[in-house]
C-alpha cells in the first residue's frame, strides 16, 4: 500500500530511499524522473525501470486507439459495414414485430394497391419477415451473411447499397405488376438481386458459376412450388441485380465512373416509371 506521505522528494531529500516509500531503502532510479525507487514500485521498461507516476502520466499521453467499430466506417476499411448494418437492422425490425405482434409488419409489408399512397412500402418490405416461421428471416439473413460480404468487397459499399435496394425495389415492382392482389413481406428480392449480381460478376472474372447457377434454380423453383412463396419478388430483384452487375462492369474505368452512376440512377428511375405506369392502369 503507498504511503499516505508520500509524494515528490523535497530538496535535500535522502536520494538512497524510494520517494514514495521513505522508510525503503533504494539503490535505482526512474529511468524518465531520476527519483529514486523500491522494488515494488519498478515497473521494467524498454530501458531501465521507471515509477507507477511515469507510467501513468505515458499511458495518459499515449493516443487512444479508436474501436474496431470506429476503424470499420473510416475510409479505405473493407469491413463489410453495410451487409452487417442491414442485417443488424433487419434483426432489429423482426424483433420489434414480435414485441409489436403484427403492428410492425402491417406498417411495413408491401400490398400493391396501398402503393400510391404509401410507396416506401416497396422498400421496407425488406425489413419484415413473416412471423409465422422463423426459417423465413433465418435463410434470408444467413444469405446475406454469406454472400452480402464478398460482394461488397468486389463492387464496394456504395454499388452494394444500391444493389441492395434497387433489388428489393424491383422486386416490389415485379409483384406489383404480376400479383397486384398479394401481400408481401421479407428481404428475398434483394437477396436474388445479390445472386443476380455475383453470377454476373462471376462469370465475368472467369469464375466457376455451376454452383451459383444451382443455387439459383433451386431457390426459384421454391418459389413457384411452395405456397405463400412471392416468386415475382424473387425474379424481380434477380433481374435488376444482374443488370446493375452488368454496368457496373461495363463502366468500371475510372474515367467511366459519373456514366456508371447516371446508368445506376437510370435503372433506378426505370424502376419508378414502371410504378407509375402501372398504378395509371390499376
Amino acid at each position: 500500500m503507498t504511503d499516505p506521505q508520500a509524494g515528490s522528494p523535497r530538496p535535500g531529500a535522502d536520494a538512497r530511499v524510494c520517494f514514495r516509500h521513505p522508510d525503503r531503502p533504494s539503490a535505482v532510479r526512474c529511468q524518465r524522473c531520476e527519483r529514486p525507487i523500491c522494488p515494488e514500485c519498478q515497473t521494467p521498461a524498454a530501458v531501465g525501470v521507471q515509477c507507477p507516476e511515469c507510467i501513468a502520466a505515458a499511458r495518459a499521453a499515449a493516443p487512444k486507439r479508436p474501436s474496431a467499430l470506429v476503424r470499420a466506417f473510416r475510409p479505405g476499411s473493407r469491413a463489410p459495414v453495410v451487409s452487417y448494418s442491414i442485417l443488424a437492422l433487419t434483426l432489429v425490425v423482426f424483433a420489434l414485430q414480435w414485441v409489436t405482434q403484427g403492428a410492425v409488419t402491417s406498417a411495413l409489408a408491401y400490398f400493391p394497391p396501398l402503393t400510391a399512397i404509401e410507396p416506401w412500402r416497396m422498400l421496407t418490405v425488406a425489413l419484415v419477415h413473416s412471423d409465422n416461421s422463423i426459417f423465413h428471416i433465418v435463410f434470408n439473413m444467413y444469405s446475406l451473411w454469406v454472400l452480402g460480404p464478398l460482394l461488397e468487397s468486389l463492387i464496394g459499399r456504395a454499388r452494394f447499397a444500391a444493389v441492395y435496394v434497387l433489388s428489393a425495389l424491383g422486386g416490389s415492382v415485379a409483384v406489383l405488376w404480376l400479383a397486384p392482389l398479394t401481400v408481401v413481406v421479407g428481404a428475398s428480392g434483394a437477396i436474388f438481386g445479390l445472386l443476380g449480381a455475383f453470377f454476373v460478376i462471376q462469370r465475368r472474372l472467369g469464375g466457376r458459376s455451376v454452383q451459383l447457377v444451382v443455387i439459383i434454380a433451386i431457390n426459384l423453383a421454391l418459389g413457384f412450388l411452395i405456397p405463400g412463396v412471392s416468386w415475382q419478388s424473387h425474379v424481380g430483384g434477380l433481374i435488376v441485380g444482374a443488370v446493375l452487375a452488368w454496368v457496373m462492369l461495363r463502366t468500371r474505368r475510372a474515367d467511366q465512373q459519373r456514366r456508371q452512376a447516371w446508368l445506376i440512377a437510370l435503372v433506378g428511375a426505370v424502376l419508378v416509371a414502371a410504378t407509375l405506369l402501372r398504378l395509371t392502369l390499376f
